[in-house]
């Protein structure tokens, strides 16, 4: 028998959110354009991370970065978060300068690392009680026994997470990201460390998501995941934006998108 939905939520099917407003939040989560990045660049010593990127993204958009290990996604998705400052150009995530407001752009989006590293002296509850208290999340206890239940690690609840499995641990950060309903999350490598069975559910509640009229900003260097699941996407290549476009047009033209994006870093790379 599926969890039972809490009763403030709408949909049917799942715990997927409407777009809702506090009295901390921006109108421009409810503007078309969700993301947008200019001219962004990332410096570290000599190497160059991230080269001149520019990109939107769109309210609805299931959107991802796509590229080789070492392209520079990781590196993006912490520039949107406020995490990283960029060396050069600018981003706007929810109508947010994220270098002038990091924390408010942290405050608004659920953010899933690459790494999953819940703190290893919490267990998995008091990890997501202290993730309620830091957000102001009102019945914190029920949302988590929903993700408890739809995850289907209830039984861990009360273990500490440095005794977790990595894919446990990322049932744990997929739910704190999640817990207070964001209008917009960025995972990197969604995922990576879930089994056919758990991938299979949370790309169906991520397509649910953003039916709802949430945006998923994703990163991954698994290409039939995104030609799954995201309606957008952009191509990195050694730091450089090679191509922006839609899965819908690729599916036109009778292109495969590992196809399109092999022929395009092939070429980049002999370039």
């Amino acid at each position: 028998m599926p969890p039972q939905v809490p009763a403030d939520v709408s949909s049917g099917k799942m715990d997927i959110p409407l777009i809702h407003y506090s009295k901390n939040m921006s109108l421009m989560e409810n503007s078309p354009e969700i993301i947008k990045a200019l001219g962004l660049f990332k410096q570290y010593g000599d190497v160059t991370a991230i080269d001149n990127v520019s990109l939107s993204v769109g309210k609805g958009e299931l959107f991802g970065l796509l590229g080789p290990n070492g392209s520079g996604k990781t590196t993006m998705i912490k520039m949107l978060t406020g995490q990283v400052r960029p060396t050069g150009g600018s981003a706007t995530v929810l109508g947010l300068d994220v270098e002038k407001d990091p924390i408010g752009v942290r405050e608004r989006v659920g953010i899933i690392p690459e790494q999953e590293t819940p703190p290893s002296f919490l267990t998995a509850t008091e990890y997501l009680d202290f993730v309620g208290d830091v957000r102001h999340i009102e019945d914190v206890q029920k949302k988590a026994d929903w993700w408890f239940d739809f995850l289907d690690f209830s039984d861990k609840r009360d273990v500490l997470c440095k005794d977790l499995s990595r894919g446990t641990r990322q049932k744990l950060m997929f739910t704190q990201a999640f817990l207070h309903k964001p209008v917009l999350a960025l995972i990197d490598e969604p995922l990576i460390n879930f089994d056919p069975i758990m991938q299979h559910k949370v790309k169906d509640y991520l397509a649910e998501y953003v039916k709802a009229g949430n945006t998923i900003f994703i990163s991954t260097h698994i290409l039939q995941i995104a030609e799954e699941i995201c309606t957008g996407f952009a191509i990195l290549h050694k730091g450089k934006l090679l191509h922006t476009g839609t899965v819908a047009l690729l599916k036109e033209r009778d292109q495969h998108l590992d196809d399109f994006f092999l022929s395009l870093v092939q070429k980049d790379r002999h370039v």
